[in-house]
């Protein structure tokens, strides 16, 4: 087994930084349990890592980091349960190429494409562009096989120990390392993206609730003081797909680079805050077009991003916070009033669009944001550079209190600078469950971290 001492782990964009005494690199089942067994050669704490997308060092460590990058093969495609199952150190974009050579696809086609499947299994995510069902990429995950904090073998499925599943789904790591998942999967579907811009004053809450009832899915885009419907809705053949690729080019590079381009060519004076007018004008200049073109249709597995060779000068970060759904609407103005004071006040405003996305109600996890009902997200989005991470920073400090005083409800992967207070606010009992069911399982606390510590009770 590979391992390497005192090299650096960071996150996607650069802002969190590990220095592990271990970097494990196992390549069989018994590599992985026996980098848990060890916990003389592999200190803790032990968390493993996938692609580290995650915008909180939910898993860093500076004792032992687990990587599965090695551990990410098939294990089978049944088409009679349809099911696929495969080592958790696969990328979900990856295992999609597998599926759709053979006419397959995933229930749920989460757009960053690079999170593994062991990742995917037993944190939180959102998608709302293929939520018809559910937004969350583990609500379709039937079966979870793990290695304990002491290194033995656990699993969770739909017919064994199924009340562990809620459990599992909310762990982050913490009841132990996942090794192996099973999906449900389907047929290879075409949508169709269609687009409808207002201006935010104008919008209201019959409206939102009118489109979100007549399509499958929703996600907004608010960009300066306009704000674009997204709708998908399944179609039966390709059209104007040309689109697609635009829509991918522009996450994956363009509307990144143009941000940490204009921010540098003015040094971060305010000339920045024209250069972000700018783009937003480009970027809803794109909507518009697409909207008088009629939408396009894609593949469904077509709308995962590929940032795996994203340079860093075109990677960009983000927060997630969900409100309850016919509230939305609301909160959406006191955001964009809040978004301006604060730049007023510190002269300081995201250069990307902000993002909101339509999830509906789901009880499969624990920790589901919508445990309680359906959600509309306010995800502000930016591309800090390298000389604007400290601004970043205090914005989302502040954008925290906010959304905490409104009642919003954090994800402990993507929600930076989560506290105690936002997650007992947030989880109420269900994160007193969670913490009891953690102890009985790692009564050593084996696999909490600093970030994790402070959030525990």
């Amino acid at each position: 087994m590979s391992a390497i001492t005192g090299t650096e782990v960071r996150n996607y964009d650069g802002s969190i930084v590990a220095v592990p005494q271990q970097l494990a690199r196992p390549e069989t089942l018994e590599e992985l349990q026996a980098v848990l067994a060890d916990s003389g050669a592999y200190p803790s704490p032990v968390r493993a890592v996938g692609s580290y997308h995650s915008l909180t060092p939910c898993a860093s460590s500076d004792g032992t980091v687990v990587s599965l990058e090695r551990m990410k093969r098939v294990v089978g495609i049944d088409r009679e349960a349809m099911t696929f199952t495969a080592e958790a150190g696969l990328e979900m974009i990856e295992a999609n190429r597998i599926l759709r050579e053979q006419g397959l696809q995933f229930m749920l086609n989460i757009e960053i494409g690079n999170m593994t499947l062991g990742s995917a299994a037993c944190c939180q995510t959102k998608d709302a562009l293929d939520g018809v069902e559910h937004g969350q990429v583990n609500s379709y995950v039937t079966c979870i096989k793990w290695v304990s904090p002491s290194g033995g073998l656990e699993e969770a499925s739909e017919t064994r120990n199924p009340e562990l599943l809620p459990l599992i789904r909310s762990s982050y790591g913490l009841a132990g390392v996942v090794y192996e998942v099973t999906f449900r999967i389907k047929p290879l579907e075409i949508v169709k993206f269609d687009y409808e811009l207002y201006p935010t004053e104008e919008l209201t809450q019959d409206l939102v609730t009118q489109v979100i009832d007549s399509n499958e899915a929703m996600v907004a885009w608010t960009i300066g003081n306009t704000t674009v419907l997204q709708t998908r809705n399944s179609a039966t053949e390709l059209n104007h797909e040309w689109l697609a690729e635009g829509r991918q080019f522009g996450w994956n590079f363009l509307g990144s680079f143009t941000s940490h381009l204009g921010r540098a060519a003015t040094g971060g004076t305010r000339l920045s805050h024209v250069t972000d007018e700018l783009s937003f004008g480009m970027q809803l200049g794109f909507y518009r077009l697409i909207s008088k073109a009629g939408g396009f249709t894609l593949h469904d597995p077509d709308k995962m991003v590929d940032y795996s060779k994203t340079p860093r000068f075109a990677r960009y970060a983000f927060t997630f916070w969900a409100f309850p759904r016919d509230e939305w609407v609301v909160n959406l103005k006191d955001y964009v009033a809040w978004r301006d004071d604060y730049q007023r006040r510190h002269d300081f405003g995201c250069n990307l669009p902000l993002g909101s996305y339509f999830i509906k109600k789901d009880t499969s996890s624990l920790l589901s944001y919508t445990y309680d009902g359906d959600i509309i997200s306010i995800d502000p989005i930016h591309a800090p550079g390298e000389r604007g991470q400290a601004e970043w920073d205090s914005f989302l400090r502040e954008f925290n209190d906010w959304a905490y005083a409104r009642g919003g409800i954090p994800l402990l992967n993507q929600s930076p600078f989560v506290t105690r207070a936002h997650v007992e606010a947030a989880f109420g009992e269900r994160w007193q469950t969670l913490c009891e069911w953690l102890r009985s399982v790692d009564p050593e606390q084996r696999m909490v971290n600093e970030f994790f510590a402070d959030l525990l009770v």
